[in-house]
């Protein structure tokens, strides 16, 4: 009787985790942060990777705009690639307005530390205090700067200071995809029809596949490269300055023209390594409960003073 020598025995290899997500204790879905740690806890641990976000856009547009900083600078320091589009301010503009990190304290505690070893060597009083500095700074002084942003990459949400704006290092640390519509559409074509959406629409759809699928992130096919997230911001999309007509009622089959971008932008998620994130201003569109019923997830930003007026009411 003849015997196997083999085995078919294969030890289980882990797949490297993609920096800045974590797995989903509910459906063990990936998830991504929003910036926010607090409205990460609210939608159920994070945003899951191939969904979108919408956001109501408040009054001013201050907060909404806000969240969308938060969300891109979460992918600058998470290792992230970006894909920002707008239609008022140029891309380039919203990423140099992306709020400061509040990184490990790394840095802080090295130069602090090097600061009292300098004073130590003016006074023999502090003898002790220098030795003591030294034993926790030996780990620390030869690490370079950049070090303290990879080593944030690997956690899962972070805190920012509105205050600052992030470094020009940290911003070229990843690579970033700019979208804006004056530069990619003339303005009298903005309004041209293709298929009940306007070319404004198609022309963003199309600059979305091609990324996704150039850059890496289609999820379909097999992966050559390290695996990476692409976060997608919009900002201000369904607005006039999108070509958006407002009169439903003279142009009806303009009315299904934002719905059926979101239709096909979900669909390009939900097979890719990406998530969205678009602020919409809700109080221009007329029928926006069609819009609101398509996205994974919407966040709607009122201000305090609204919200005490309907209780009140």
């Amino acid at each position: 009787m003849a015997s196997c020598s083999g085995t078919s025995f294969q030890r289980k290899i882990r797949s490297q985790r993609v920096p800045g997500t974590r797995p989903s204790l509910r459906n063990g879905q990936l998830l991504l942060s929003t910036g926010v740690p607090s409205l990460d806890y609210i939608i159920g641990g994070g945003l899951a990777v191939g969904t979108l976000l919408l956001i109501e856009e408040d009054s001013y547009e201050s907060y909404s705009r806000m969240l969308l900083k938060y969300f891109l600078a979460e992918g600058i320091v998470s290792g992230h690639s970006l894909f920002i589009a707008s239609a008022k301010d140029h891309p380039e503009e919203i990423l140099q307005e992306l709020p400061a990190p509040l990184l490990d304290d790394v840095i802080e505690t090295n130069e602090t530390i090097r600061e009292t070893e300098d004073n130590s060597e003016n006074s023999n009083s502090s003898t002790a205090v220098s030795q003591n500095s030294m034993t926790i700074a030996w780990r620390y002084q030869n690490l370079p700067k950049v070090q303290t942003a990879l080593t944030s990459s690997s956690r899962f949400g972070h805190y920012y200071n509105v205050s600052k704006t992030m470094s020009t290092e940290l911003q070229q640390s990843v690579k970033f995809h700019g979208f804006f519509l004056p530069d990619e559409v003339p303005l009298d074509l903005a309004v041209t029809d293709c298929g009940n959406m306007n070319f404004g629409y198609v022309k963003l759809l199309r600059s979305i596949q091609r990324v996704i699928r150039e850059e890496g992130f289609d999820g379909v096919c097999p992966q050559i490269k390290q695996r990476n997230i692409l976060r997608i911001g919009i900002h201000s999309l369904g607005s006039l300055l999108w070509g958006e007509d407002i009169d439903v009622h003279e142009n009806p089959k303009h009315a299904c023209g934002l719905t059926k971008f979101l239709y096909a932008l979900r669909g390009l998620l939900r097979t890719s390594l990406s998530a969205c994130v678009i602020t919409v201003p809700a109080y221009l569109i007329q029928e926006f409960m069609k819009v609101e019923m398509l996205p994974e997830c919407e966040v709607e930003m009122v201000f305090f003073s609204k919200v005490e007026c309907k209780l009140n009411c």
